[in-house]
């Protein structure tokens, strides 16, 4: 099976459309591609050909690894982890000049200040004072800094008590506003919206926050992407437990001495953001006039604008764009045009480009759907009881020719565990269905898209409730007669293979499993974790050391003697979020107990496969392995 390439974080500015492409055929190199606005059948020009490799390791996830005003590009390069410039000739025909560093390497005698500890990204161009703006993360703290388009030292604009994300800069760049956080909570858990105003020497100054809130707050609440939307400046927060969209009014005539108040725009049972594991995440567009948003109600994203439903009364009316996609991501507007990634049921991830004036739009795909309509499998909404009691989402995806009694049946269970299963056409999952297969996607308690008390059910529950969960979704669909009882297997990618290791443990009807990188020991994970998730577990599972005893329960390693059912796992030697060596542990231990075990280690490969060649063979590899252990036929 081919791999598709990736895009992701489009930018819209003065009618050109940027996007990054990862080429799985490249080693998952990144790479910058620019054409112009509204033209799909343009050839796209790649700015950033080999060795380039567009890539920020902000927080360990990376995002928002290039920025452009239209005329300039400034662009993270992974070979050296360092800023650098592009200029952009007037003349799309004419050569492009060389990047030029406007970063130095830090001197590897500086300590954590050093390069491996050193990350920049989620930046901005500052033209009117001809500079980058952005967040620097130094060993244990980030800062928001500026740097020179001319190059040279970097400044320090705003020292983060911990954690900081998402500049916005104000449309006359008077002002800045920008996110924080700190631990032990995750963005999405407790954050905050900041401000402050630049002075004469391009200093901040008048430097508060507006709203959220942090870890002496006796309610937790979080917030999401600042937008500026004119002079005002508008946010996703959840303090009525969604992510709903808020404004603060004239923000940018704000002089520092006044209080600036959020009023809700509008309030729905929907989700105007999601959690923040990368940089650059957008929901929300301005496109000079009017505000359009992406949001999720019941597991399912759509497009739609904000109109003033009684302008003299300030009131706002949510009012949906008819465009076919299901899943929408990465939106930005600019004069009337929108772009975002989006995908449906039935059609790939890919451009959406959209004029809103008459809501005509084109969709570009990463790659051709190598499936006719008629031969996807789409997804039915199914809800049931879950393991807390409380209604549990998940999509059924019926094999090819519809689902038996007999037919084998995977479970999914999405990772972060933050994340949720989205309904955008995915490859991977048409190739289970295409070879006879039930797939039941879960949203199990922990997930985003369905507000906050839905993603609080996991606090404290991790291993426990998403495994229950699971489970439950997949006895739902035994029930119906569309499945096998005991042909059901199970798969999962960080995270989400600590939970398949769970149910394995939990022998809840799983005889299967496939762990791509799994967390096996929660201890190790807390103890050795990067920054970012440094304390992510404390609310996962517990404090420690108080919880101890609670992390060896649920650790597979310290639990391997309650899995018998064959596992399969892959890790990448350079994986540094979760180290090889606990599927390396892992194996052992599962083979001393007789239990089948196979484990693959790729060179080269870190947290997240790149390669395509590497993808390719994982899937067909836990196909194999589910089949041989099932005694299915080939």
């Amino acid at each position: 099976m081919g791999v598709a390439p990736t895009w992701r974080e489009p930018l819209l500015v003065k009618g050109h459309l940027f996007w990054l492409e990862g080429r799985p055929q490249e080693q998952g190199r990144t790479t910058l591609l620019m054409r112009p606005a509204g033209n799909r059948h343009a050839l796209p020009r790649e700015l950033t050909p080999p060795p380039w490799n567009l890539r920020s390791r902000l927080h360990g996830y990376g995002g928002g690894a290039f920025t452009s005003d239209g005329t300039t590009v400034v662009f993270v390069h992974d070979g050296d982890r360092q800023l650098w410039r592009l200029d952009l000739a007037a003349d799309p025909q004419a050569p492009l000049p060389a990047p030029q560093r406007l970063t130095a390497p830090p001197d590897p005698a500086e300590g954590e200040g050093g390069q491996d500890q050193q990350a920049f990204g989620d930046g901005l161009v500052d033209g009117p004072r001809d500079r980058w703006i952005g967040v620097m993360e130094a060993g244990s703290r980030d800062q928001l800094v500026a740097v020179s388009l001319a190059g040279g030292a970097v400044q320090t604009l705003h020292q983060a008590k911990d954690f900081c994300s998402s500049p916005a800069l104000s449309p006359s760049g008077s002002h800045l506003a920008w996110l924080e956080w700190q631990q032990p909570f995750m963005p999405w858990e407790r954050s905050q919206l900041w401000i402050g105003r630049f002075d004469g020497a391009g200093g901040l100054t008048a430097v508060r926050c507006l709203v959220g809130s942090d870890g002496s707050s006796s309610k937790g609440q979080s917030v999401f992407q600042p937008l500026w939307a004119g002079p005002d400046l508008v946010i996703a927060g959840d303090g009525n437990g969604w992510w709903n969209l808020m404004r603060f009014a004239n923000a940018e005539q704000d002089g520092g001495d006044g209080a600036l108040v959020g009023e809700p725009l509008l309030e729905m049972e929907a989700e105007f953001g999601v959690p923040q594991w990368v940089a650059r995440l957008r929901t929300t567009a301005w496109d000079g006039e009017q505000l359009v948003a992406a949001a999720c109600r019941q597991g399912t994203w759509e497009l739609g604008r904000l109109d003033r439903g009684i302008p003299e009364a300030e009131t706002w009316r949510w009012q949906p764009l008819a465009v076919p996609f299901t899943d929408l991501a990465d939106l930005c507007a600019e004069e009337g045009r929108l772009v975002a990634m989006a995908s449906a049921p039935q059609a790939m991830a890919g451009l959406l480009e959209l004029d809103l004036a008459d809501n005509t739009w084109t969709h570009t795909p990463t790659a051709p759907s190598p499936l006719r309509p008629e031969e996807v499998s789409l997804p039915e909404a199914l809800w049931l009881t879950g393991a807390s009691g409380e209604p549990t989402h998940a999509w059924f995806y019926p094999p090819s020719g519809g689902g038996r009694a007999d037919s084998p049946l995977l479970i999914r269970a999405h990772s972060g565990p933050t994340g949720m299963a989205r309904t955008g056409l995915n490859l991977v999952v048409q190739f289970w269905t295409s070879r006879g297969w039930g797939v039941v996607d879960v949203n199990y308690g922990g997930s985003s898209g369905f507000g906050r008390a839905y993603r609080e059910r996991l606090q404290g529950q991790w291993g426990v409730l998403d495994v229950g969960d699971c489970l439950a979704a997949a006895a739902a669909v035994v029930e119906s007669g569309r499945a096998a009882a005991e042909r059901v297997a199970m798969e999962g990618s960080s995270a989400s293979a600590f939970t398949v290791l769970a149910a394995l443990a939990a022998d809840g009807g799983v005889q299967v499993g496939a762990c791509r990188y799994p967390v096996t020991d929660l201890e190790a994970l807390a103890r050795e974790g990067h920054r970012f998730e440094a304390h992510y577990l404390d609310g996962l599972v517990g404090p420690l050391p108080e919880a101890r005893a609670v992390y060896q329960a649920r650790s597979p390693l310290q639990q391997v003697a309650r899995i018998h059912q064959p596992v399969i796992l892959f890790h990448g030697l350079d994986d540094t979020v979760v180290p090889p060596v606990q599927s390396e542990r892992l194996a052992l231990a599962l083979s001393e107990q007789g239990v089948p075990v196979e484990i693959f280690l790729f060179p080269g490969e870190g947290h997240g496969f790149r390669s395509g060649a590497v993808q390719a063979q994982v899937l067909e590899a836990t196909e194999a392995f589910f089949r041989r252990h099932l005694g299915l036929p080939r």
